[in-house]
């Protein structure tokens, strides 16, 4: 068992036996490690630790499951133990209800592909529409730093709990997102990228800075959708309420409150789109219908602001080039010229 997953186990953990530890999967952040876990007893774990000792990033996720476990409609995975302040950060959680949405999306047909994205449009548009006062970055409790809560409309239990967050105008916000894309990223070839996308953020400040609050998910993924449709699940451990679309997202630690156009674009284009080419037109309407039925209709502002997102969006081809060589089997050199030529085609829509 790698040393610092074994470190975590201990401490979160000392009376119980793990038998084993397994991969889920490919992932291209670099910030966290996530190992599956099988206990002596049968049941299984998931434990996310932090790769180099910063522990922000596993604090904002168990900020925010603490925030959806207080009855919200849409809910992530159990914790079961977790220690940001550790000297291995760490994040322990029961499997999530359901089976991913990757699976089923590599077994399905067209028909069955926008019945399922319905439902991640009307989980998002459910998840977005308890407002929030503020946009923010959100972080660990304590501190003396601000909070932000939901106000408890759209059907929420409003607790006043709210969630730790430091306030702060949304495209400071958003330029922040962009840089812990750049910290994380894998490749230097196209570093300009980035001084380009904040040059466009900031040249658009009153366009964005008048867009709703809401807490975004920031990762919205084919890996990070979990589909319920029976109960109870059948996988060992699993644990954590199903919404009312049976939509169960997963890791929550880019999350952040900000524009709810900034959360669809951004799932639109990781469950569809390419390196530089877009999925198919019905999938992405289903998408949005599903919203649009939740939420009666998309953000305000949702086509003015748009174009920027697409622009911030470049960054996960920018700063991930060489995966994406892997990924597509085509020469570096071919995609970075890709990546240039879209880059500036999307600048020039804004």
């Amino acid at each position: 068992m790698e040393s610092r997953v074994a470190t975590a186990l201990g401490a979160a953990f000392p009376n119980r036996s793990v038998s084993d530890t397994f991969a889920v999967g490919p992932s291209w952040n670099g910030a966290n490690e996530t190992v599956g876990v099988a206990f002596a007893d049968g049941t299984r774990a998931f434990c996310k630790v932090a790769a180099g000792g910063d522990g922000s990033r596993i604090a904002r996720e168990l900020a925010v499951l603490r925030y959806l476990d207080a009855a919200r409609s849409v809910s992530g995975p159990a914790v079961l133990a977790a220690d940001p302040d550790a000297a291995v950060p760490y994040l322990v959680t029961a499997p999530a209800p359901g089976d991913e949405l990757f699976d089923l999306w590599e077994t399905t047909g067209p028909t069955a592909r926008e019945a399922l994205l319905r439902r991640v449009g009307a989980t998002l548009a459910t998840l977005h529409a308890v407002p929030f006062e503020r946009h923010g970055e959100i972080v660990g409790g304590g501190g003396g730093r601000g909070r932000i809560g939901g106000s408890g409309g759209g059907g929420e239990r409003g607790d006043g709990r709210g969630l730790p967050c430091d306030p702060a105008p949304w495209p400071d916000v958003l330029r922040s997102t962009v840089e812990r894309t750049r910290e994380i990223g894998t490749s230097e070839r196209l570093a300009h990228h980035y001084d380009a996308v904040l040059d466009c953020v900031e040249a658009n400040r009153d366009r964005l800075e008048a867009a709703p609050a809401a807490l975004l998910h920031g990762d919205v993924a084919k890996p990070n959708l979990f589909v319920c449709d029976r109960e109870p699940s059948e996988r060992a451990g699993a644990s954590g309420r199903a919404g009312p679309d049976g939509i169960v997202p997963i890791d929550w630690e880019l999350a952040h409150v900000g524009d709810p156009v900034r959360d669809l674009v951004r799932a639109e284009d990781q469950l569809l789109n390419g390196f530089d080419t877009r999925g198919p037109a019905r999938y992405a309407a289903a998408l949005y219908k599903g919203y649009r039925d939740r939420a009666g209709g998309l953000p305000p502002g949702f086509a003015e602001r748009r174009p920027v997102y697409e622009v911030v969006r470049m960054l996960g081809r920018s700063g991930f080039i060489d995966q994406w060589t892997t990924h597509l089997d085509e020469p570096l050199d071919s995609l970075v010229d890709r990546a240039n030529a879209e880059l500036r085609s999307r600048l020039d829509a804004v």
